[in-house]
């Protein structure tokens, strides 16, 4: 079975060049974006440009704004560690090495979770995440430069690795963070500020995309993004990926007794995009064969090197990517999620909307132009 690509793998517009386009609309030189006298990027963690369109009358201000052609690609694998991180970055997950949700550490032999584990890990978010974020390049420039989220979120080691360079600013609800990010846009020229919204992401994997929950965090989301912006304050409302809801029965939980675990040191990553790791005197020739026999139907099992070679995680891959990659990657397809079912927490299984694998649904994400970039 052919590995499932996306067709806009290779489009010009994807969201690792959002921050270089965000730098150049403040200089008047944007090719995507107009010229503004300061931006403001949206990002609404989890919302895909299909669940979107479906739900657009409950998201009056977002399908209003958005054209047939306001979509951009996500990247490799669609999960939020990878892909917030190109969005402010401007490079592929490749070159910054945040390559899934749990990956291997290669100087400690575990697995961390590059949301949460930074310092139980004993990684350092500034030398795991080495590249440039937009904000220390926009400082650098001589722009004032501005996250608003969540209290919770100041200071952690995500933050740190992906939004240093920023003045972090917070607030509760979606509302109050939209006015501040506003506030802030309008208060300086020449800024940039992040504004970012997970509460669509949160109701998905809860209660899924379809759910009464999800559609509420959606309109709350549309009711703050319709007040009045600030003249001459371009806003791009885009997302790092979609969601796809993963029903009981299409579950597949991998156990020892199956002999899944045969060879095998580590299984990472999330459901739908399985980082395998392959004890060293494995024979991976054979593991990949098995795995690609017994998942045909529910998920692409691919070598790194495969991978690589079809540029999965960007144009360039560093060594520092490389020795966090699975030896075998596992991505879903439909509606199928793969579980390590000797993980010590299984709480994953209990999630609805899911997301990581290369379905359109994952894949593709709004790109909606407000404000001064409004065309």
């Amino acid at each position: 079975m052919p590995l499932m690509l996306p067709s806009s793998l290779e489009s010009t517009r994807n969201i690792a060049g959002v921050a270089p386009q965000l730098l150049a609309a403040l200089r008047g030189a944007g090719t995507d974006l107009a010229p503004a006298r300061s931006v403001v990027l949206v990002v609404i963690d989890g919302l895909g440009a299909i669940p979107l369109r479906a739900h657009a009358g409950h998201a009056r201000t977002l399908a209003s704004a958005m054209a047939k052609k306001d979509v951009a690609g996500s990247v490799f694998p669609t999960t939020t560690a990878a892909a917030l991180t190109s969005l402010v970055t401007g490079v592929a997950p490749g070159t910054h090495g945040m390559v899934g949700y749990r990956v291997l550490n290669p100087e400690r032999g575990i697995l961390v979770n590059q949301l949460t584990e930074w310092e139980s890990a004993g990684v350092d978010p500034l030398v795991w995440q080495a590249a440039p974020t937009l904000f220390e390049q926009a400082t650098a420039a001589g722009h004032p430069a501005f996250v608003v989220g969540f209290p919770a979120y100041a200071g952690t080691g995500f933050t740190r690795a992906i939004l240093r360079g920023a003045e972090f600013r917070s607030a509760q609800s979606p509302a109050d963070r939209v006015e501040l990010a506003w506030e802030l846009a309008d208060a300086h020229d020449g800024a940039i500020v992040y504004c970012y919204l997970p509460e669509v992401d949160k109701a998905g994997h809860r209660h899924g995309i379809d759910s009464a929950e999800w559609v509420r965090a959606l309109e709350d989301i549309d009711a703050a993004l319709s007040r009045r912006i600030p003249d001459g304050v371009g806003v791009l409302v885009t997302a790092d990926h979609g969601m796809i809801d993963v029903p009981k029965h299409r579950q597949l939980v991998l156990d020892a007794a199956g002999g899944w675990h045969d060879g095998i040191r580590h299984i990472g990553g999330e459901p739908r995009m399985l980082h395998v790791y392959t004890e060293p005197d494995a024979d991976l020739s054979a593991i990949l064969d098995r795995w690609r026999r017994d998942l045909e139907g529910m998920a692409d099992v691919i070598s790194r090197t495969e991978a690589i070679d079809a540029g999965l995680f960007g144009p360039a891959v560093t060594d520092a990517a490389l020795s966090r990659m699975g030896d075998l990657l596992v991505a879903a397809r439909s509606n199928h999620a793969v579980y390590d079912g000797e993980a010590e927490d299984q709480r994953g299984r209990s999630m609805v909307g899911q997301h990581g694998s290369l379905t359109p649904e994952e894949w593709r994400v709004p790109f909606i132009r407000m404000g001064a970039f409004a065309r």
